[in-house]
Parts: C-alpha cells; sequence; structure tokens
C-alpha cells in the first residue's frame, strides 16, 4: 500500500479540559503569529502545535469528538507549564521520520507514539524517553499460528513506516503495509491478513472489546528495546528541556503514573521509562 501524500488540512485543538475537534483548511507558518515563552520558541502565538498521526489509540485519537490520550495528556502538561494551550495536527506518519512539518514551521513538535532510532536521531531531536513498547504478534484464532516463528508463508500485516513493519521486513518477512493502526486492525478483522505486527499497548486497548477477544489473540510478544519520545526540530533545545521537565516532574509527583494507568493499563514502575 502506498504511503499517503501530502498532509490532512484540519486542525484537532486538544487542551487538558477541552480537547475540541476543530475542521479548518490546513495552517503554514505563513500564518505567522509565533511567540517566545519562557524562553521557548513557538510556531503560534498561544499555543503549542503537536503534530500527530491519527488515530493511534490510547496515545492520541479522537474520543467523543475530542483528541485524547496518552501522548496528549503528556504535551497539555508541557503546554501547561507554557501558559500556553496545545493545538494538534493530523499529518502523515512518514513525516516524522524527516521531520518535514518541524523544519517547515507548521508544528512545534511531534507526538506519535514515535519509537526513537538512530536514523530518526538523523533529522530531529527527541526528548528523554517516555514509554518502552513492545510489539505484539496478534493473530486470528482459527489462523493456526502460535509464535512469531510460524509467521512465514503467512498473510501479515503492519502499519507503514514503522518500526514493527521494519522489524518484519529485517526478518526476512514481506508485510502488506496499512496507513494507520486502526486499518491495520480492520484488515486482521476483515481477513485480508491473518496476523498483524503492531504495538502492544494498542492491542491491549483492542482486546478490551470481547467481541475482538473472542476471535482474535497475541501469540507472542517482541521485546525490541524500543523507546518512545516525542521530536523536535534540529537544535530546539530549549523545547526539548521544557518537555524533559515536564515529563520527570509528572514523573516525581505521580502524574505519569495516573495518566499511564488511564490510558495505557496496570503501571509497573521496573518496566516504564520517563527519563
Amino acid at each position: 500500500m502506498n504511503t499517503v501524500l501530502g498532509r490532512r488540512a484540519r486542525i484537532l485543538a486538544a487542551t487538558t479540559a477541552t480537547a475540541g475537534l476543530v475542521l479548518v483548511a490546513g495552517c503554514s507558518s505563513g500564518d505567522g503569529g509565533g511567540e517566545t515563552v519562557k524562553g521557548v520558541s513557538i510556531v503560534k502565538a498561544g499555543q503549542l502545535t503537536t503534530c500527530t498521526h491519527l488515530p493511534y489509540p490510547p496515545f492520541q485519537s479522537e474520543i467523543d469528538g475530542k483528541v485524547q490520550g496518552f501522548d496528549v495528556a503528556l504535551i497539555d502538561l508541557v503546554a501547561k507549564n507554557l501558559g500556553v494551550k496545545q493545538d494538534i495536527l493530523d499529518t502523515p506518519f512518514e513525516n516524522f521520520k524527516t521531520g518535514a512539518f518541524l523544519n517547515s514551521g507548521e508544528c512545534d513538535l511531534a507526538a506519535a507514539g514515535m519509537t526513537i532510532t538512530d536514523e530518526r536521531k538523523k533529522n530531529v531531536d527527541f526528548s528523554d524517553p517516555y514509554f518502552d513498547a513492545t510489539q505484539a504478534v496478534l493473530v486470528d484464532k482459527k489462523s493456526g499460528i502460535g509464535s512469531f516463528d510460524a509467521l512465514k508463508g503467512k498473510k501479515l500485516g503492519a502499519q507503514a513506516q514503522t518500526t514493527g513493519e521494519e522489524y518484519a521486513k529485517g526478518k526476512g518477512l514481506d508485510p502488506v503495509s496499512f496507513e494507520s493502526s486502526d486499518a491495520v486492525l480492520n484488515g486482521l478483522r476483515t481477513g485480508q491478513v491473518q496476523a498483524v505486527i503492531i504495538d502492544y499497548p494498542v492491542v491491549q486497548g483492542w482486546l478490551k472489546d470481547k467481541a475482538n477477544a473472542n476471535a482474535f489473540e497475541v501469540v507472542d510478544n517482541l521485546n525490541t528495546g524500543e523507546q518512545y519520545g516525542f521530536s523536535v526540530k534540529k537544535g530546539n533545545t530549549e523545547l526539548v528541556e521544557a518537555i524533559n521537565k515536564a515529563l520527570k516532574d509528572a514523573k516525581a509527583d505521580g502524574t505519569y503514573k495516573n495518566l499511564y494507568e488511564q490510558w495505557i493499563g496496570p503501571y509497573d514502575e521496573t518496566e516504564t521509562s520517563a527519563s
């Protein structure tokens, strides 16, 4: 499947109290209005603009007309510290590798359940890691697949441009590429593929639905050593420091734990990372 070209012309406004969905024409750095708040330069006055790719529950997705999730809640903390509100811009995931919308001044940062990799570090700067991730092998219970090793010769799906897809290809598999996590899971549900490799937290949320849990199961967990980070334009050390401070404070005062349990599941401090 081809990756999405061009940006989606919509802005998803998300704030701690009123994360609302706003459908408007796409904005650009040419709209002006940037300012510096508490030593941090932002592209638009009064708001911290976040690039993401929807949907990607439980990190960011539209719920009851509002963009919500673990990433959203954490970046709301950064925005609050700066005295501004968070606005979310939905963009193709491929742009997070290149930092295109950060470099063009469309966004201040990217938050998309994004794994920190050496390749991506060439184009963007990352915050401290805030989440340790594993990849799940999710299968149709009727597929006869019992582990990752049994995927050879089976029809496998993964989200395009993700580490899950890269991992599968690195092991000699040829996964069908889907645009989003929702599309990956729908491909499994509708029989387009027999199994998928996808981030485990996404699967956790999906299997909360009884119908899904009755028909599908996780048969393997791949500990690939991945950690998620928020990315900013190369050299934007002030914003990196602001993000890291918010993460550190949230870990210290229990806010991180509360948000983790709200959006992800049971919190084990020995198995999670926010610094």
